[in-house]
């Protein structure tokens, strides 16, 4: 269980997809985990607030660079976020295109897809607890 200084401690990560679809499905994906991601936050999560913040943008264009269309930061604690990533390996499966999400955390990209998935998230979550 996490404890109060953790569950207070703000981390964020990145994602970005090539298909704006993807990432909306990601994005819907992490609403219906809600109630997973909360129960990471310890006895003091009863309320019905979400303990996490999910936010869109546009990135600006970088020469050179292939149009991302849009980026998809969530912020939350450190271990909502380490939770948030081990549910990645259940959405990857569940769509059926091979999707490739980039993630980032402190400032480190990582691909993520269906072949790479079980090797990636323990580099993504030391990322995440190194921060805090």
């Amino acid at each position: 269980m996490a404890s109060s200084e953790d569950s207070q401690a703000s981390a964020e990560i990145e994602f970005k997809t090539a298909n704006p679809a993807d990432l909306t499905a990601l994005h819907k994906w992490l609403i219906s985990q809600q109630p997973r991601l909360d129960a990471r936050q310890g006895p003091q999560a009863h309320s019905s607030r979400r303990r996490w913040l999910a936010r869109w943008r546009r990135p600006r264009a970088v020469s050179g660079e292939l149009g991302v269309v849009e980026v998809l930061t969530l912020l939350a604690s450190s271990s909502v976020l380490s939770a948030a990533i081990k549910t990645l390996p259940e959405f990857i499966r569940s769509r059926r295109s091979g999707i490739r999400i980039e993630a980032t955390a402190r400032g480190q990209k990582v691909i993520v897809d269906a072949t790479n998935v079980e090797e990636v998230l323990p580099v993504l979550k030391k990322l995440i607890d190194d921060g805090h």
